[in-house]
């Protein structure tokens, strides 16, 4: 991440500003390409701060013209309860008249939106209105550059439908990352200009631009950012508040000045910052609420900017605020160049809106062959619902509608990704959706080989569960602590039935969790054997919560504390991501990469072939379709299989006190359905038969 710039980022500067054409490099000197009159002579800037500010006194009379305008802040480092707590305090007097709302960043964990919640993503975000899987962000490094194909730039969007002569944009940054996200497009920014790591340099340029009657402008500060690393509470980052809110006052004052001189100049000034910070005060990039929390701030009453002077949720209901990707499309309605809904492409709102559209999602039919989109209303509902698909509007829907499934129809079996938007009212929010088709015209049964070697078997449709071959046993780690229940399982009709769900927040008094599958004659041991197999459907939950910091575990044998320690275990990491594991106590072997959908059923199996000493893994997930590799094993970890002895854990590892020791990964639920053990390995093909058909292994004849 970049934090201010030391002196070799400065020097680095100097090349990418010759290849940029940047209005001006350094701390607020002149020259570039654009042409604007300045308004007299900026001062040195004064370090990291924006308190110094430009001395000098706005016009009498406004330059440019007059209509809507908007000035858009991001501020680096700066929290929402940061913000909170020093306008409760009164530190920041020029801020307290702003209507200051928490809000999220970072995409939804375990869907195809989701990205690191970092600078670059962050600030790609704020400029697009979209997330990284349009934009293309995904990292904070210089060779970063948003697609402006799929997803163009505020700047490009408000040039195109503002097309009369003297239209003006400018960005003024303090850190070098961010102009160099826009490289590629060409011509939208009238002026960009780097300020080297110098706030005050910011406010000074920024003011000018301002008096110079620039249309649509964007300031970034850094300040907080670099003062974060001595602690939130510290002189340093709060001096820094102070700082940075002074120069924003600044700002504030030279609009309000504009304003007073026509009153057809209508401001829209929002503030921001690109992602949160952890319980550490560091970005981590990663999807738990601290990092995922922002804020929005307006000089207007927005009516689809919900929580306006609340705190932040500290669960998952933090999504159902307004996101990053609302600025851009709300920058964009006031300047009156919002798209059309056939050419709308952001996944947020204009938050002026009357209208409230959140939490759109999509998930994939249980037949295969379906997308079933889902949102919430608020607000004025009265309007009639439409859903458009790729621009074309496939369904309106009655007023008040909040679902929607759309038939997929497709040639031959692929993945296939869509653009949906849904419209209601003044409302329109637009997702990019993926489905791993399966084709009607030839229909996928269960492979009959299946019932080969197959030793152990749950249907998991009731409870307590049963292994139909009568050879193993399934219960709680501990009876004081049985956090099984029954849900829907995710099969279609007629095998629609029920599935195990094991929730590890419901512990006994010693934190144990989970429950324990004890085979009569284990595969990982019994020298007999030389490949087993193992699969079950898999559900997380909506945000895959159980994904972050150390992770969870699906199941294990082992104590997974380590992924070196004696034994198999499949875990459940960040960004949904699906690992598989063997240790001897002192060697690992891993197969990593795998994705899950959040909140969707897919079919997860390990094959271990102890003579050709390979594990292969499958992810069979019905958003990104079948992902599979193979690693090499050792006679070694063969030996070491059988883990601790004590069963194979589900939503637990070998020991039932995972989550007790890992007290930063979070327990939770996960559901399980079809768990099957084979004492062989079985195939691709009869593995993607369980997955295409949908169908139990209790079909087999």
């Amino acid at each position: 991440m970049i934090r201010g710039l030391n002196a070799r980022h400065a020097r680095a500067w100097g090349s990418a500003c010759t290849l940029l054409l940047l209005a001006a490099c350094g701390g607020g000197g002149g020259g570039g390409g654009a042409s604007f009159p300045l308004v007299g002579t900026p001062p040195a800037s004064s370090g990291s701060g924006g308190s110094a500010g430009s001395s000098n006194a706005p016009p009498p009379v406004n330059q440019g013209k007059s209509g809507p305008k908007a000035l858009v802040v991001e501020i680096d480092g700066l929290t929402h309860s940061a913000l909170r707590d020093a306008m409760a305090q009164n530190k920041v007097p020029a801020l307290q008249s702003l209507r200051v709302a928490p809000a999220w960043t970072g995409g939804a964990n375990g869907t195809p939106s989701e990205q690191r919640t970092t600078d670059g993503p962050g600030w790609a975000t704020l400029m697009t209105g979209t997330w990284a899987q349009r934009h293309g962000v995904r990292w904070d490094t210089a060779d970063q550059r948003i697609d402006v194909k799929l997803a163009p730039s505020v700047f490009a969007l408000a040039r195109q439908n503002n097309k009369a002569a003297g239209y003006r944009t400018a960005s003024v940054t303090s850190s070098l990352l961010y102009p160099l996200l826009l490289a590629n497009e060409a011509g939208t920014v009238d002026s960009a200009i780097d300020c080297a790591g110098a706030d005050a340099c910011v406010t000074d340029r920024t003011s000018q631009l301002i008096d110079a009657g620039y249309d649509l402008l964007v300031a970034q500060y850094g300040a907080p950012a670099a003062a974060a690393g001595n602690g939130l509470k510290s002189d340093a980052y709060q001096r820094s508040i102070a700082d940075t809110a002074a120069g924003i006052g600044q700002l504030l004052a030279r609009v309000a000045q504009r304003s007073a001189n026509d009153p057809k100049e209508d401001w829209l000034v929002i503030l921001t910052t690109g992602h949160g910070l952890d319980a550490f005060d560091s970005a981590t990039g990663v999807q738990d609420n601290g990092n995922k929390t922002v804020f929005i701030a307006s000089n207007k009453t927005l009516a689809a900017l919900p929580g306006v002077g609340a705190s932040a949720p500290a669960d998952a209901t933090l999504l159902a605020l307004a996101a990053a990707t609302d600025i851009a499309p709300t920058v964009l309605r006031h300047l009156g160049a919002l798209p059309a809904a056939t050419d709308y492409r952001f996944a947020g709102q204009a938050l002026q809106a009357s209208t409230s559209l959140r939490s759109l999602a999509a998930k994939t039919g249980a037949d295969k062959r379906s997308i079933e989109l889902s949102w919430t209303l608020a607000g004025n509902t009265s309007a009639a619902v439409q859903v458009l698909r790729d621009g074309k509007v496939v369904a309106t829907l009655p007023a008040g509608s909040t679902a929607y499934t759309d038939p997929i129809v497709a040639a031959s079996d692929g993945l296939y990704a869509f653009q949906y938007t849904v419209v209601a009212g003044e409302a329109s929010v637009a997702l990019a959706a993926q489905i791993s088709y399966v084709a009607p015209e030839a229909p996928v049964t269960l492979a009959p080989t299946l019932a080969n070697g197959l030793v152990n078997y749950y249907p998991l449709d009731a409870l307590p569960g049963v292994d139909t071959k009568n050879a193993s046993t399934l219960a709680p780690w501990a009876s004081d602590a049985n956090g099984g229940s029954l849900v829907d399982d995710g099969y279609s009709a007629p095998y629609k039935a029920k599935a195990l769900r094991v929730d590890s927040t419901v512990k006994n008094a010693s934190g144990m969790a989970g429950y324990r599958l004890v085979q009569n004659n284990d595969v990982t041991t019994n020298a007999a054997v030389t490949a087993f197999t193992i699969g079950f459907w898999v559900r997380t939950d909506a945000t895959c919560s159980q994904g972050v910091s150390n992770g969870g575990t699906v199941i294990g044998n082992k104590n997974y504390t380590t992924g070196g320690n004696a034994g198999l275990a499949i875990g459940l990491f960040g960004s949904c991501e699906i690992r598989f594991n063997v240790g001897t106590g002192s060697a690992r072997a891993d197969s990593n990469g795998y994705s899950l959908s959040a909140g969707q059923w897919a079919y997860v199996a390990v094959v271990v072939d102890k003579a050709a000493l390979t594990m292969r893994g499958y992810v069979m997930d019905p958003v990104r379709g079948v992902q599979t590799n193979s690693t090499a094993i050792t006679t070694a970890l063969v030996d070491k299989l059988g883990g601790l002895g004590n069963g194979l854990g589900l939503n637990e590892d070998g020991t039932g006190l995972y989550y007790q020791r890992e007290s930063s990964s979070p327990r939770g639920a996960m559901d399980f359905n079809d768990f099957a053990i084979w004492n062989r390995a079985l195939t691709s093909a009869e593995l993607n038969s369980i997955f295409k058909s949908g169908q139990p292994l209790s079909s087999l004849p």
